[in-house]
């Protein structure tokens, strides 16, 4: 069923769980994500990046989710991720989307104050809800986000951004990074721990590939209700592509296509299952 971001987070906070938003970019990562999310009998987020719409039209993209979600047996919810520019917000609110992303993230504080709140009040107008940023995340390995300078989130200053902004949802920098680690992780929890006592606002988490299970469950104890995955899902459909291609160069796209949405499947459906754990 198609729904809400705001309800699935709803539903990850009464579980005491967190939502996977899988990064997609065409049909099999969407059908993917959904067929991991009906196996596992669990809400799931499709995101869709600003940096992909030169490659996947928004609008068709919207449709196409909308669509596979009608017939879905779990929650399915649509969100737009990583949005620096006001015009792909607004063709996003447009296109039934349920939640949207600001990053102005590299902006100072005021000036991601001020637009951020105009986003959430245009959002809000027409019934869509808002997820901003407050810090920095690095750009790790293999990633296609755009680099950050690792700024944590400081919570005083999240406190006060949501307050003035009134924004739905805030993505929090707590050491995680955009892609895989190049070295050990130096995930601060403790950051969680200030955030939640000085907000109700839900928060979730950028920069789930990688990231050791240990850490991703403490994160959920502390209160992450949704988190980004992206870059893992990517590298294992791309391995697989060229296992298939390894062994049959000349085979058929639908094939390739078809075997890759499959491995995506399974990967998946073990990140959903770790995230409900």
């Amino acid at each position: 069923m198609f729904t809400t971001t705001k309800e699935v987070l709803a539903f990850a906070e009464n579980t005491s769980t967190a939502i996977a938003a899988f990064n997609c970019y065409n049909a099999e990562t969407i059908q993917a994500a959904v067929k991991a999310a009906e196996n596992q009998n669990q809400p799931v987020i499709i995101a869709y990046g600003e940096r992909y719409k030169e490659y996947m039209n928004l609008e068709a993209f919207a449709a196409f989710t909308k669509a596979i979600a009608e017939n879905a047996t779990v929650d399915v919810a649509l969100h737009l991720d990583h949005s620096y520019e006001f015009d792909t917000i607004r063709r996003a609110v447009h296109a039934g989307f349920t939640s949207v992303m600001f990053d102005g993230s590299a902006l100072s504080l005021e000036e991601n104050i001020k637009q951020t709140k105009e986003v959430v009040d245009f959002a809000h107008e027409h019934g869509v809800h808002v997820e901003a940023e407050i810090g920095s995340m690095q750009k790790g390995a293999f990633s296609d986000e755009e680099e950050g300078d690792g700024r944590l989130t400081d919570p005083d200053e999240a406190a006060d951004f949501v307050k003035k902004t009134n924004v739905d949802f805030l993505a929090a920098s707590i050491g995680t990074v955009h892609g895989m680690y190049d070295g050990d992780p130096e995930i601060r929890l403790d950051l969680l721990d200030a955030l939640k006592e000085r907000m109700d606002t839900p928060l979730v988490l950028h920069g789930g590939s990688g990231t050791p299970e240990k850490e991703v469950l403490q994160a959920i104890q502390k209160g992450i209700r949704k988190i980004n995955v992206n870059t893992e899902i990517s590298l294992t459909a791309v391995a697989n592509m060229a296992e298939t291609l390894s062994t049959k160069p000349k085979t058929h796209l639908s094939v390739v296509m078809e075997n890759a949405q499959n491995a995506m499947i399974s990967h998946m459906e073990n990140v959903i299952k770790l995230y409900k754990s």
